[in-house]
């Protein structure tokens, strides 16, 4: 298939009862942006994109809608969040020490955080690569993206009150090439 037309052309986060602080909405809107600019996306066994791609979250199920760039619905695809769990609660730990180092101008303790960061976004990437290779295949930096988005939408209420990463409520809308 061609590489230039699997890409995303639009993305859309719909997360369940839990709304991202500024911080990490910020975070979030910048992984979409960089997912329209740049991606690779591809449906397995399908025709061609580009793709709009709507990511939502009920529980601790994760649904991929994919549609074409018309909006016309192609496939859905749901999968559980727990095998996302573990290095979830690893990135929303990190994520919490960067915004206190950050807000202590510690940059040495910033340095270190962010190879953390790094090391996590690796690790989930290639775990949601895995998971959803019979369905899309991506490469490791659109896994990247999407890891960001799927994090922020989980750090709310699934892992108990003692997160600061989230508030309660609302829904973040489309974002079109």
């Amino acid at each position: 298939m061609d590489k230039a037309l699997n890409r995303l052309c639009a993305v859309e986060v719909d997360h369940a009862c839990v709304r991202a602080n500024q911080e990490v909405e910020i975070e979030q809107r910048s992984a979409i942006s960089d997912l329209l600019e740049g991606s690779y996306f591809e449906l397995v066994g399908r025709q061609s994109g580009p793709y709009c791609l709507a990511i939502s979250t009920r529980g601790s199920r994760l649904t991929f809608h994919v549609a074409d760039a018309d909006g016309i619905p192609i496939v859905s695809h749901f999968m559980s969040a727990g095998p996302l769990h573990r290095v979830i609660r690893g990135y929303v730990a990190i994520c919490e020490a960067h915004y206190e180092a950050a807000a202590k101008g510690d940059t040495q303790r910033l340095e270190a955080i962010d190879m953390g960061r790094r090391a996590a976004h690796n690790e989930a990437s290639e775990l949601l690569r895995e998971r959803l290779s019979t369905k899309m295949r991506t490469d490791l930096e659109t896994a990247r993206r999407l890891f960001t988005i799927i994090a922020a939408c989980r750090m709310g209420n699934a892992y108990g009150p003692g997160l600061s990463l989230m508030n309660y409520g609302g829904r973040a809308g489309p974002i079109r090439e």
